[in-house]
């Protein structure tokens, strides 16, 4: 069965280059895939195979059915290219045979993409590790290994995602992740599991993933991109957060942004701290140069994530030593330091997700 079947595509696929008009192709095409085609027969014939063996088969004769499909569709383009060559040719009654062809039109990253790899190259700079977590998550995870109360409000279905399955014994329900924080506690756990006698933990993480929240305007959307950070070892305190702090914001701001850090409470970090960043569209005056309020932001400042010490709780769950060992962890949107970018002027994020060529094609 297998040879009749690249018998097949071999002899289509032959005809499909010999012929020279679309009638041609046509019959070709009934041929083998009409209703009394030859594959389509080859195809019903399958049923009459033992059973372990019609998958692999019927893996084998899709394949074969999409080669001929492709291949008649490139020879119906073709064909039209052609056409339209000789139309030209006829009319101008001479062929440049200097003129350069025409080349195909390149694409480039999406500029998510572009912020992604740009916010790795910098941390890796100062030895962060880039590393990717479930985008499906237990709410062990998400919530209960980082010192989320049962009745928090993160955990209301309006907030978040969850997913119809059965919740586990330990675990939990399952949710589409919030935030990549459940990260941490995987890579702390990992790191525990893995550690040692007398061998120090040393935990430097970027992650970074899809984020999934009950939330649409214009500087928030469903499905988001955040990072995060994570460092664990003896003797970090917030001096080592700052700094990390001031060097991210230095490199992928430049100097004409400022930022500012003011307190805060996040459940899985103590203390903690909101991060902000002065507006890309109005620098931080509140209003456009039309005298109109700046819609993105309204006060000057974009929120552009949390950070804070690990929460002694947090390193407990995920079986490190709070005495001997502390952390800091700092978590933000992709989506929301990109548009804070300088020359950047974005004041909707929705816009990044939209399928706006004019604007995609600046980038």
């Amino acid at each position: 069965m297998e040879n009749e079947l690249i018998g097949l595509k071999n002899n289509a696929v032959s005809l499909i280059l010999e012929a020279t008009t679309p009638q041609e192709l046509e019959e070709i095409r009934v041929q083998f895939l009409g209703r009394s085609g030859t594959l389509t027969f080859a195809m019903k014939e399958m049923a009459k195979l033992p059973k372990e063996q019609r998958p692999e088969m019927g893996v084998l004769a899709n394949e074969v059915k999409a080669v001929i499909e492709q291949a008649i569709e490139n020879a119906k383009a073709s064909l039209r290219t052609r056409h339209k060559e000789k139309f030209v040719s006829e009319k101008l009654n001479k062929i440049d045979v200097t003129e350069p062809g025409n080349k195909p039109s390149l694409g480039h990253l999406h500029l998510i993409t572009q912020a992604i790899e740009e916010i790795t190259t910098i941390f890796e700079r100062i030895g962060f590790a880039r590393v990717r977590y479930p985008e499906i998550e237990w709410d062990w995870y998400a919530f209960a290994a980082l010192n989320f109360p049962q009745n928090h409000p993160a955990r209301d279905d309006w907030e978040t995602f969850f997913i119809d399955q059965k919740p586990d014994v330990k675990k939990g329900p399952v949710v589409l992740t919030p935030h990549t924080s459940s990260g941490q506690i995987r890579e702390m756990s990992s790191e525990a599991r893995s550690h040692t006698a007398g061998e120090n933990i040393n935990i430097r993480m970027l992650n970074i993933g899809k984020c999934y929240r009950r939330q649409s305007d214009v500087s928030h959307t469903p499905m988001f991109h955040q990072f995060e950070g994570l460092v664990v070892g003896k003797d970090i305190s917030i001096s080592h957060l700052k700094g990390t702090l001031d060097y991210f914001v230095r490199s992928y701001f430049g100097e004409k942004r400022i930022s500012r850090i003011r307190p805060y409470h996040f459940q899985f970090t103590e203390p903690s701290f909101e991060v902000d960043v002065s507006c890309g569209i109005c620098l931080g005056k509140a209003r456009l140069p039309d005298g109109q309020g700046c819609k993105l932001c309204k006060a000057g400042w974009l929120e552009m994530g949390g950070a804070g010490m690990v929460h002694p709780n947090v390193l407990k769950n995920t079986g490190i030593d709070s005495i001997k060992y502390t952390g800091f962890a700092f978590g933000w949107g992709v989506e929301r330091v990109l548009m804070m970018k300088e020359g950047i002027e974005i004041d909707d994020l929705r816009t990044l997700y939209s399928n706006k060529m004019e604007f995609l094609e600046q980038f």
